[in-house]
């Protein structure tokens, strides 16, 4: 059955049905062969849905879409430009780490690759910068959204595996700051060697005039944050307060929030959430027949022979888990994969919360790698560009990733020390 079931979801990728809809074909396939009623089905993509923390996934992306209206996602350049857009190669660097900034708040890349491309892929153009340069960057930066915390993988692994959300959150910090400060040293070079934005500080504001401006949109990520590590709320609470703090600061503070932009972002919002939700639903069906079927453990078995130590075993899964991100999406990945794979890193001794980060950010590589990579397409969209055209100028961003997930997934220090500074009994 399991067999049958994976054959046909692998047949509807390749005919270029939807995600959700080919794993749901695919698990309907398999309740037909197991002879199992059809009420399993109503009550298993229930099931799915039926989880508390997930009620964050929609308030995250409305907060994300509501700072983009909003003009905190602007204030929030202009303040990181402010601080690194003095230096050659600037205003790439500002591009990187206003991202870093706005993932702090919104947990989804392509929100952040809309809000932030929206305004700074323009600019590098203006600036000199090659537009396929512009939006490749942007691409691999707004990948952090899914990294540094709050972060909508890191909730669909946590609510799959039964890992602590908040852990998860926490040991994402320092491996976001390791890939920004990366990217920002390679654009620093690349506009070196190449001669590019030595006028990136024109119309830079300065640092306190910029922060002034910005204060009430950096204080943002500071509450959510300060928050949820306080004990002040949990992350799902959090995503409310993201939601309510971006409202006030965009229609009463900014006077950006018209109530037609409302609307419009209440609408985009909801069909974004739509679709992850979708996902979830018949990744659930896929998930327990899988389980019924004893696949998991088989995969365990197989696994624990093929590879024979800790380093085979996270090499393997790394090689795996970055092909499987270029054709599938990573909600799909994260809630079909996380049960699968968990178990049999736990063998090896691999910690849940360490796991996770390495599998988060192995599948926020799928983002910007074809021919699925959503961050790409967003990236066109606003560059107005085909999508052959960044493939060649994206390779070194991907190396650089990479690279850094290396470093992720063999020092398993990066990722919980902090954590466990954070959780210190």
């Amino acid at each position: 059955m399991s067999q049958l079931m994976i054959l046909t979801m692998l047949i509807f990728f390749g005919l270029s049905v939807p995600v959700a809809v080919a794993i749901g074909l695919a698990s309907i396939t398999g309740v037909s062969i197991a002879g199992l009623p059809w009420l399993v089905i109503a009550q298993q993509l229930y099931a799915a849905l039926d989880k508390y923390p997930l009620v964050a996934v929609p308030f995250f992306i409305l907060a994300g879409n509501l700072m983009e209206a909003g003009g905190i996602s602007e204030r929030m350049v202009e303040f990181a430009k402010s601080v690194v857009g003095g230096i050659q190669g600037g205003l790439a660097c500002t591009c990187v780490l206003t991202c870093m900034i706005f993932a702090a708040v919104a947990g989804s890349s392509v929100a952040t690759t809309f809000a932030v491309g929206a305004i700074l892929i323009p600019a590098m153009i203006r600036h000199g910068y090659p537009a396929p340069f512009a939006a490749s960057l942007q691409a691999s930066a707004a990948e952090l959204g899914v990294i540094i915390p709050p972060s909508i993988p890191m909730i669909l692994f946590a609510v799959s595996t039964d890992t602590s959300t908040g852990e998860l959150f926490i040991a994402g910090v320092v491996p976001g700051l390791l890939i920004g400060g990366a990217l920002m040293l390679y654009v620093w070079l690349y506009a070196k060697r190449n001669n590019l934005g030595k006028r990136d500080g024109e119309g830079r504001l300065p640092l306190w005039p910029a922060f002034k401006r910005a204060w009430l949109a950096l204080l943002m990520p500071v509450i959510i944050l300060g928050g949820i590590y306080g004990g002040i709320f949990t992350p799902t609470e959090a995503s409310v307060v993201a939601v309510m703090y971006a409202v006030i600061v965009g229609k009463f503070v900014y006077g950006k929030l018209s109530f037609r932009a409302l609307s419009e972002t209440l609408h985009r919002s909801v069909v974004s959430t739509s679709v992850i939700m979708f996902i979830i639903a018949n990744a659930g069906v896929f998930s327990f027949l899988l389980n019924r079927a004893g696949v998991p453990d088989a995969l365990g078995a197989w696994l624990a022979q093929l590879f024979h130590d800790k380093t085979a075993f996270l090499l393997g899964v790394n090689a795996a888990l970055f092909v499987i991100g270029m054709f599938i999406e990573t909600s799909a990945s994260v809630v079909v994969l996380a049960p699968l794979l968990l178990p049999v890193a736990m063998q090896f001794g691999i910690e849940p919360v360490h796991f996770g980060v390495i599998m988060v950010v192995n599948l926020a590589l799928g983002m910007i790698t074809p021919p699925f990579g959503v961050n790409l397409f967003a990236a066109c969209a606003v560059a107005k560009l085909p999508l052959e055209r960044i493939v060649k100028p994206l390779i070194p961003f991907v190396l650089v990733v990479i690279a850094c997930l290396m470093v992720i997934t063999y020092w398993p220090g990066l990722s919980l020390g902090l954590r466990d500074l954070v959780y210190a009994k």
